[in-house]
């Protein structure tokens, strides 16, 4: 079983970025199940999603990664990846855009939200943790919504989520617009290369 979830703010892509999982996982033939947990996205509130593949032939039962279960944790913003790392094995992954996003809470507070302070608890944790330097792919590419395939394609490259580029090409095919799906090809390439 491999046990991914997927967090961010609202905007920023995790909910198509789960179903483009679960579609990869699909065309190998496993049994999928996904679900989201979306608190006011609209107002750039938090977005969890859950992807639970059977890659070996098992079926899914529930659709819900429970605490201490994620293999992979894939995370569009550092203070919502630090929020959800008890989702994580001690040994699991975690691949974390590094640009922050200024949560509403933050106005509200006479402390401010460091994003170094953030990524340096992450890197120190147990499991590894990639840092994705987003912002001179983002640049590359021409497009600021090509988050979710960037960090996508981070993954893949790590080898966390037994998917292959080509699996994950086919799958955005497959759910994404074909206006835009060259847009994403794009960033999945240049993610991809600058990982190795």
């Amino acid at each position: 079983m491999k046990n991914i979830v997927l967090t961010g703010i609202g905007g920023q892509g995790t909910v198509l970025a789960a179903k483009v999982l679960a579609q990869a996982a699909q065309s190998k033939g496993w049994h999928v199940r996904t679900a989201e947990t979306i608190g006011m996205a609209q107002r750039g509130g938090s977005v969890v999603s859950h992807v639970r593949m059977g890659d070996e032939g098992e079926r899914v039962a529930s659709p819900l990664v429970s605490r201490g279960q994620a293999d992979v944790l894939i995370s569009f913003e550092p203070g919502e990846g630090a929020r959800m790392c008890g989702v994580l094995k001690p040994e699991g992954a975690l691949v974390t855009a590094s640009r922050v996003v200024q949560p509403v809470t933050a106005s509200l507070s006479k402390a401010a939200y460091e994003a170094n302070s953030v990524l340096r608890a992450l890197v120190a944790r147990e499991g590894g943790t990639v840092i994705v330097d987003e912002r001179p792919i983002l640049e590359e590419v021409g497009n600021a919504k090509c988050l979710n395939m960037i960090l996508l394609a981070s993954a893949v490259a790590t080898g966390a989520l037994d998917l292959s580029l080509d699996e994950l090409k086919g799958a955005v095919r497959a759910c994404v617009k074909l206006r835009f799906a060259e847009m994403n090809m794009r960033a999945i390439d240049v993610a991809y290369r600058n990982m190795h």
